[in-house]
Parts: C-alpha cells; sequence; structure tokens
C-alpha cells in the first residue's frame, strides 16, 4: 500500500501531501502498531488489578495506529481555501486533516488522565483539565476549517485552554500529596514537564500550518508526526518505566469488584471462593447486612456471598474506589 495511496485515493485539494509524505506517515503507523503490540505484551505481563496505567497507553497508541494508517492511505482529510495565498492562485485550496483531530480528541484526554492519576489531585480537578484537553483540541479543529481570520479567535481559545493544562500539570499536580511516595513525585515532575513542553509545539505547527499556510501539508504531516511520536509511544515508555518498581496499591485506584477480588486484588477480602467478606456499608460488620423485602420490612441477614447478585440480595455492600 506504501507509495500507491495516493494513486488509490487522489488528493482533494490544490494543495496536499506527496507520496514521500504518505511513506513517512505509514512509517509512523508501523512504529505505533509495534509500540502498541509492545504495551500489550507489557501489560498482560503484569498482575491484575495493577494494569491500569498500561490499559490507558495501549488506548492511546491503538488510536494512534488507526488514525495514521487512514492518513498514510490519503483520508480523513477536507479541502478548504487558504486564508493565506503564500503566491498560490485565489481559491486554492489546502487538505485540512480532520481524522488528526478526532485522534488527538482521544488521545490527549487519556495521555492527561495517565499523568494526573498518579497525583493526588481530586477528580474533580482531573476531569476539569481533561475538559480543558478537548477545548484544546476542537478549538484546533474548527479554527483549521474556518477560512477568514476568525480562526484566530478559536486558536486563542484553544492557547487559554492550554494555558489552564499547564496550571495544572505544573503547578497544582506537583505540590499535591502523592500517596504512592517522592519517587512518583520526581518521575511526575520530568514527565509532566516533557509533556507540557511538548504541548507548546503544537500550536506553534498550528500557526504555521493550518494556520498561517507557510508550512505545505508535507511539512506539517512530518512535524506533526514527530511530535506525536514524542507525545504518544515515547512519553508512555518513559513514564510507566518510571513507575515499574512501585506498588500500584499505593494509588488507591482499585475498584473493589468481584471480577477483581476474586483473583485476589483489589478491595481487601472482597469476593471470591475461600476469601473472606467484603467490608460492609456503615453500620454492618463482617460482609453481614440486614436486607429489605418487596414490602419494605427488614427480612433479616445473611451472609456476604461471593457473586455480586447474591451480595446485592443479601444486602452486603463491598467497598468501591475509583
Amino acid at each position: 500500500m506504501a507509495g500507491s495511496s495516493l494513486d488509490n485515493n487522489p488528493p482533494n485539494a490544490s494543495r496536499h501531501i506527496t507520496s514521500g509524505a504518505s511513506d513517512w506517515l505509514w512509517a509512523v503507523t508501523a512504529i505505533m502498531a509495534i509500540c502498541d503490540l509492545a504495551m500489550v505484551g507489557w501489560a498482560f505481563r503484569r498482575a491484575r488489578g495493577t494494569r491500569l496505567f498500561h490499559q490507558i497507553g495501549i488506548i492511546v497508541l491503538t488510536t494512534a495506529t488507526i488514525a495514521y494508517f487512514a492518513m498514510a492511505s490519503d483520508l480523513g482529510a477536507a479541502a478548504v481555501t487558504e486564508e493565506f495565498l503564500r503566491g498560490s492562485a485565489p481559491g486554492t485550496t489546502r487538505q485540512i486533516w480532520y481524522v488528526r483531530y478526532i485522534q488527538w480528541f482521544i488521545t490527549l484526554p487519556l495521555l492527561l488522565l495517565e499523568l494526573l492519576l498518579a497525583t493526588g489531585l481530586t477528580l474533580s480537578d482531573i476531569f476539569t483539565t481533561i475538559f480543558m484537553g478537548w477545548v484544546f483540541v476542537v478549538c484546533g479543529l474548527v479554527g483549521a476549517f474556518v477560512r477568514t481570520s476568525y480562526k484566530w479567535g478559536f486558536y486563542v481559545f484553544g492557547l487559554l485552554a492550554l494555558f489552564y493544562i499547564w496550571h495544572v500539570l505544573l503547578g497544582h499536580g506537583p505540590r499535591s500529596t502523592f500517596a504512592a511516595g517522592g519517587a512518583v513525585r520526581s518521575g511526575y515532575v520530568r514527565t509532566a514537564g516533557y509533556f507540557s513542553l511538548l504541548l507548546l509545539l503544537y500550536p506553534i505547527c498550528w500557526a504555521c500550518s493550518e494556520g498561517a499556510n507557510v508550512v505545505s501539508p508535507t511539512g506539517e504531516m512530518i512535524w506533526y508526526g514527530i511530535l506525536d511520536l514524542l507525545a504518544g509511544p515515547v512519553f508512555l515508555f518513559f513514564f510507566l518505566f518510571g513507575l515499574r518498581s512501585v506498588d500500584m496499591a499505593a494509588f488507591g485506584l482499585w475498584s473493589g469488584k468481584y471480577t477483581d477480588t476474586g483473583y485476589g486484588y483489589g478491595a481487601p477480602g472482597a469476593g471470591g471462593p475461600g476469601m473472606t467478606a467484603a467490608p460492609g456499608a456503615p453500620g454492618v460488620a463482617g460482609g453481614v447486612g440486614t436486607g429489605m423485602s418487596m414490602a419494605g420490612t427488614t427480612a433479616g441477614t445473611g451472609p456476604a456471598a461471593a457473586n455480586g447478585a447474591a451480595a446485592g440480595l443479601a444486602g452486603a455492600g463491598a467497598a468501591n474506589r475509583v
């Protein structure tokens, strides 16, 4: 398929990628796919209940592989009239790759989540940061499709969202409590600084390519491809390598569900044959709870069962954390 993509899927704009750019995109696709398979293998080598950070990496790399496959095939782009002609004739169009923004809409929040789950930030802080990541991506997408100078308004909104992300990653995050210890804090500071620097380079590339039309679509593909490799597989393996010797239980991310505890992970003593009963809800001790009849009267007490359905009928509550 490499080398023949532009023949099978002809470009739909005056300024478009070259066959050399397509070959570069195929190379990035292969790198993403290989790293994705390596991440899958790494995840399955870890014990159940300790794979969360690796599984986030799998989602990121799988999404990037599919997106780069589409771009290498010269698919997922639309023609947009240029605002700055740069010597071209009026009405000249440029390829804008919306599939790239779909990729970022999925992967950027997950990369932020990967970082922030290592901190002691509250869920509200994490969710707001993820939302700002979406604002950053969507403003870039909308601005790229605007044919007038109003595109720069969306560019400014995206930068404001980026400033908020920087504030959380570099200011609020390092000052939070790291339950996993000082080693995780120092590793977080390094990776958050690295990732924040990469985030700065994305709007610079946007301004030079989709924004001001200075860089050709081929140059844009090379620039973004390098950034995505650095922000994807390089960042993920760097971050996860720093967590290789950390006790994942220190993060407090276990769910306490029977699907987890049946394998010996999650809430202490919850679910599974041969395991002690899960901690009860407030006022319920030793996994024995009171159940209610259909009429609303107390039906009595019973031991918490191993499966969720029986435990629910008996009124036992397994402690859940997220």
